[in-house]
C-alpha cells in the first residue's frame, strides 16, 4: 500500500525566487509528522503543493496514492486542511461558517460538538468579532470535523493560549492514535518535541534531515557553564568528543559549552581547571535544531539527511 503522504522529487519554484528543491519524504499511517524550518524555508510551499494548490515544477506529491495535482478534488476530499494564511468569512458566525464547509462533504456532528466544547469556542460570533485566538479555533474545528484520514496543519496552534495550545495537542494525539496521518508545520520547537513521532528539518527549500524525535532527544546538548579564577587553554576540552564551546567572556574567565554523550572525560579535564563556579542546565533540543538552521556548527554525529 502506499504511504499516505509522498514526495518525489518534488520541486516547486517561484522563477528567480526560491521554492522547494527535490523533495524526498514518504510520512506514515497513523503517525505525527512535525515539519520544521524558518520562515521562507518552503514549509507552506510544500503543503500548498500537497493540497494541489501550486502545481509541481518538477517531481510528484502524492496523498493515499493520488495525485496532488491532477487528482486534487479526490485529495482534497482525504484531507482536513488548516491553512497557514488564514483568512475567513468575516461575514458568518462560527456556527454558519461550519455548516457551509459541512455541505462540500459530509461530517459527524457529534465530532463537531465535541471539538467546539473543547475548545470552549462561541459560535454564535460573527467571525469579524472573533479574537485571533478564536479565529485559529474556529479553523481547527473545521479542519478535524471530517474525521479526515489525512490532517495537512500549517502553523496550526498560532494565535492560541497555553492552555487551548495543549488542548490542541491533546487532540491531535486522538487523531494519530485512530490510526489518521497528522503532516503539521511549525517553528516553536517546544511544541514539535511534545507531540511529534518524527520530523523533516527544511532549509533554504531543501530537506535537511528526517529522523525521529527519539532519535534526536538522544543528541539533545545540555549547556554547561563554568567560571573560573583564572583564564586557561581551552584546547585540550575542546578536542573532546560531544564538547562545543559556545562562548568565552569575562576575560576568558567564563565559559559557556554545549556538551552530550559520556561526562566522566569532560569531568576529568575540568578536575585540571581553576574552577570557581560551575552550572549543568537541561537539555537543550533546540541547539540541536539550531545546527540545522544555520551553518553554524558541526552537524550531529549519528543524524543522516
Amino acid at each position: 500500500m502506499a504511504a499516505p503522504i509522498e514526495l518525489h522529487s518534488l520541486t516547486r519554484s517561484y522563477g528567480d525566487r526560491r521554492g522547494v528543491i527535490d523533495l524526498n519524504l514518504e510520512v506514515n499511517e497513523g503517525e505525527i509528522f512535525g515539519f520544521l524550518g524558518p520562515n521562507g524555508a518552503g514549509k507552506s510551499t510544500t503543503i500548498r503543493v500537497l493540497m494541489g494548490l501550486l502545481r509541481p515544477t518538477s517531481g510528484m506529491a502524492r496523498i493515499e496514492g493520488l495525485d496532488c495535482w491532477s487528482d486534487a478534488p479526490r485529495v482534497k476530499a482525504k484531507v482536513g486542511f488548516l491553512p497557514g494564511d488564514l483568512h475567513l468569512y468575516e461575514g458568518l458566525t462560527g456556527a454558519a461558517f461550519l455548516d457551509f464547509f459541512a455541505g462540500f462533504r459530509p461530517d459527524s456532528t457529534r465530532r463537531r460538538r465535541e471539538l467546539v466544547e473543547r475548545l470552549e469556542l462561541d459560535l454564535t460570533q460573527r467571525v469579524k468579532a472573533m479574537s485571533k485566538g478564536n479565529r485559529q479555533k474556529l479553523a481547527i474545528v473545521q479542519a478535524l470535523m471530517y474525521g479526515a484520514p489525512v490532517l495537512l496543519l500549517d502553523e496550526p496552534s498560532s494565535g492560541l493560549d497555553p492552555l487551548a495550545a495543549e488542548t490542541f495537542l491533546t487532540l491531535l494525539r486522538e487523531e494519530r492514535d485512530a490510526g489518521r496521518t497528522v503532516f503539521f508545520s511549525s517553528h516553536i520547537l517546544p511544541e514539535v518535541e511534545h507531540i511529534a513521532d518524527r520530523v523533516g528539518i527544511i532549509r533554504d527549500g531543501r530537506l535537511v534531515t528526517v529522523d525521529t524525535m527519539e532519535h534526536l532527544r538522544s543528541l539533545r546538548e545540555r549547556p554547561m557553564q563554568i567560571v573560573l579564577s583564572e583564564p586557561v587553554d581551552l584546547r585540550d576540552l575542546e578536542q573532546l568528543s560531544g564538547v562545543r564551546v559556545r562562548s568565552v567572556e569575562d576575560g576568558g574567565k567564563r565559559v559557556t559549552l554545549s556538551v552530550r554523550g559520556p561526562l566522566a572525560p569532560i569531568f576529568g579535564e575540568l578536575a585540571r581547571m581553576p574552577i570557581a563556579d560551575f552550572t549543568y542546565g537541561p537539555p537543550d533540543l533546540e541547539s540541536l535544531f539550531m545546527q540545522y538552521y544555520t551553518d553554524a556548527g558541526p552537524k550531529p554525529e549519528g543524524v543522516t539527511a
